[in-house]
């Protein structure tokens, strides 16, 4: 199961993801240039908060059976399942992943020189009204 891992990472503007493995994220970090994550596999990590929930006796039956399919066990199923679920619902508020055409468009964006707004200017210049 992939996960967004913290080791590769590498920032910097105008990142080439060309140039990178297949499996790259661009993850918008609040600033004009993406930080970009490798995704890794991990194996085997300590499992050490709990989580309980509810079934029907008709949902475990089928969640017992797709574990069975999988060759797994319930905990991995469910917290591999549940991860991937959960990933696809916040990817389009934590990350984005581009293909490299749509890299280099990007890129190409965010290397274009600021322009000036005089009317911005002079709003950013005026003391704020919460300063005292």
């Amino acid at each position: 199961m992939p996960v967004a891992g913290r080791g590769g990472t590498t920032r910097g503007p105008r990142c080439a993801i060309e140039r990178l493995p297949t499996n790259v994220n661009r993850t918008y970090n609040g600033r004009t240039h993406p930080r970009v994550e490798i995704v890794m596999e991990t194996t085997s990590r300590k499992r050490s908060r709990r989580l309980e929930l509810r079934t029907t006796p008709e949902e475990r039956e089928l969640l017992d059976r797709a574990v069975a399919a999988t060759g797994t066990d319930l905990t991995d199923f469910v917290v591999s399942y549940a991860s991937d679920a959960a990933r696809r619902i916040l990817a389009d508020r934590d990350h984005f992943v581009l293909d490299p055409k749509a890299a280099r468009a990007w890129d190409e964006v965010n290397a274009r020189p600021a322009r000036d707004l005089p009317g911005l200017r002079r709003l950013m210049e005026r003391p704020s009204p919460f300063s005292e």
